[in-house]
């Protein structure tokens, strides 16, 4: 992958395996945003002339890339955001199925609000888990990580069409901020009714952008409560004219930050959007083997058949010292040291990793 590697200048002085964290930027993205900044100075007028028109392709690209509809799509500033106007919308006392330990943005805005909260486990019987937690239950509504930020465990999609076909009722929102950009997704092939996402991961988007997802036929059970002018299709527009995903874009939008993402699809479409994630497989694959194989693995990573690309290493801070004594980049969570394998990783940071965990 070193025609990819060039286009990441990071690369260069550090072996950075924490994308989990957040992702690169790739340079030809870096210029687009600069030459936004640039034509935002010399010619306001025409900038914001152009501003819904950048979104609104921002939208195409998104539903073109995941099976969607644009008209489905809202930009949110980032996950958080929008989950919130989501569950804003929920009736009060519905019955919420989470996960336990699942990360605090998905929780948290549930956990605050008056529902009825049950959980269910993660471990490698994490699909088990949930089909009890709502045949026992009884939930109105599942919300969880698509892959868990602690773990990498990534919840099997097939079982999720299962659950929707047994249970049409339940509502499935999933978080795809640490899984969307790894590999292909449908939504409308997919089980969720909602999906949320921040870019600034796996899709080497930056900060400030994010993106909902909601079927029509969940429209019905989640009720929008938030409005602002920039929700107007036009000027002339009234209260009653808006858009049902409009109502998630109350204020004025930031047409760079949320263009980034398209910018970004665009360049992961140019470097070959399955070549790409074939690699991040395999390297993930041979991360898992080796990792296992020197003992740094987790029992629930380890039983289970399929995983992410995402690893929490057995280890503390002078684990995490010594990595970034050796100048790879990971993060300390859950006890663990965090690391994840991205398209512009290759074997070369495999295997320094594999090196310094040996010594």
């Amino acid at each position: 992958m070193d025609e990819i590697r060039k286009f990441f200048p990071a690369l260069s002085h550090s072996t950075y395996l924490n994308t989990p964290a957040n992702g690169l930027l790739p340079k030809p993205v870096f210029e687009w945003r600069r030459k936004q900044d640039f034509d935002f100075l010399n010619d306001p007028d025409e900038f914001r002339m152009s501003h819904k028109k950048k979104i609104n392709e921002t939208k195409l690209q998104l539903a073109d890339f995941y099976d969607s509809r644009a008209e489905d799509i809202a930009m949110v500033p980032n996950f958080s955001f929008g989950i919130n106007m989501v569950l804003e919308g929920l009736e009060k006392g519905k019955k919420i199925l989470l996960l336990n330990d699942d990360y605090p943005s998905v929780n948290w805005p549930v956990e605050i609000r008056d529902f009825e909260v049950v959980f269910a486990n993660i471990n490698e019987n994490l699909e088990k888990n949930v089909e009890e937690a709502v045949e026992k239950h009884k939930p109105d509504v599942f919300l969880f990580s698509m892959v868990q930020w602690l773990t990498g465990i990534k919840i099997d999609f097939e079982f999720l069409k299962k659950l929707k076909s047994n249970h049409p009722e339940l509502l499935i929102i999933g978080d795809g901020t640490q899984y969307l950009g790894t590999e292909v997704f449908s939504f409308n092939k997919s089980a969720l009714d909602v999906m949320a996402s921040s870019g600034y991961k796996w899709l080497t988007a930056g900060f400030g952008n994010g993106f909902l997802m909601i079927r029509e036929s969940a429209r019905q059970i989640i009720k929008t409560y938030t409005a602002g002018f920039n929700s107007a299709p036009d000027f002339e527009s009234g209260l009653s004219d808006l858009p049902y995903m409009n109502h998630f874009e109350p204020g004025h939008q930031d047409s760079t930050s949320y263009g980034t993402i398209a910018q970004s699809i665009d360049f992961l479409k140019s470097m070959g959007v399955e070549k790409c994630y074939s690699h991040i497989r395999q390297l993930s694959n041979d991360a898992k083997s080796e990792l296992n194989r020197l003992g740094f693995l987790q029992d629930t990573v380890v039983n289970r058949e399929f995983h992410s690309n995402i690893f929490n290493l057995k280890g503390g801070k002078s684990l995490f010292e010594k990595l970034n004594q050796n100048k790879i980049s990971s993060s300390p969570r859950g006890g663990g040291i965090r690391v994840g394998f991205h398209y512009y990783n290759d074997n070369n940071d495999l295997d320094k990793l594999i090196e310094v965990l040996k010594s």
